[in-house]
């Protein structure tokens, strides 16, 4: 039996492990790439969300994913590629991957974006050999109601995450045990 259940969980772990290779592009994007889609993704977040651009103006940083692409049918995987911007400049660059098990099936592209509002988090960040959201500082993610009540007097955790431009066919967006880690594109 125990055979069975060790066989089980090493064919899934390697599942999601292929799952999430596979939605990784083959070749990286450059930095110039990265910077683009960065700009234009908090360009496109603050013209939707009062609150974004609001907290903007108190955060220390702001982690920006502006494209992740998450695929699966009960084995799927994320990936995708974003920046640290530090007063207006990026200063560091970062992948997201994340590999789940369940009830799923679809294709999707999303982006989010983690405003670090005190220097502890930011920290945590920038020390981490790879950071597991979830774990570690807290995240607050805001949605559209949270959103109408949140200001720059307010916001009292150390983390916020925007969610922003869905598409596809895939239900669920979360951050738990996705991993981020720095990247040199």
């Amino acid at each position: 039996m125990h055979f069975i259940i060790r066989c089980a969980a090493s064919f899934v772990f390697m599942s999601l492990l292929s799952i999430t290779l596979a939605v990784q592009p083959s070749s990286a994007k450059s930095a110039a790439e990265i910077n683009q889609e960065v700009d234009q993704a908090l360009n496109n977040l603050y013209a939707t969300s009062p609150a974004a651009r609001d907290l903007s103006k108190i955060a220390k940083a702001i982690l920006v994913f502006p494209g992740i692409i998450k695929g699966g049918f009960i084995v799927g995987g994320q990936y995708g590629e974003g920046a640290l911007v530090k007063d207006g400049k990026k200063t560091a660059y970062y992948n997201t991957v994340a590999a789940s098990y369940g009830l799923q099936a679809g294709l999707q592209k999303f982006g989010y974006a983690l405003f670090f509002t005190d220097e502890a988090s930011l920290k945590y960040l920038e020390n981490s050999d790879g950071w597991e959201l979830g774990v570690g500082p807290t995240i607050v993610i805001v949605d559209e109601g949270l959103a109408r009540n949140l200001s720059t007097s307010t916001a009292k955790e150390g983390i916020y995450a925007f969610f922003f431009d869905q598409k596809g066919l895939m239900a669920g967006l979360g951050i738990q045990g996705t991993k981020v880690t720095r990247i040199k594109p």
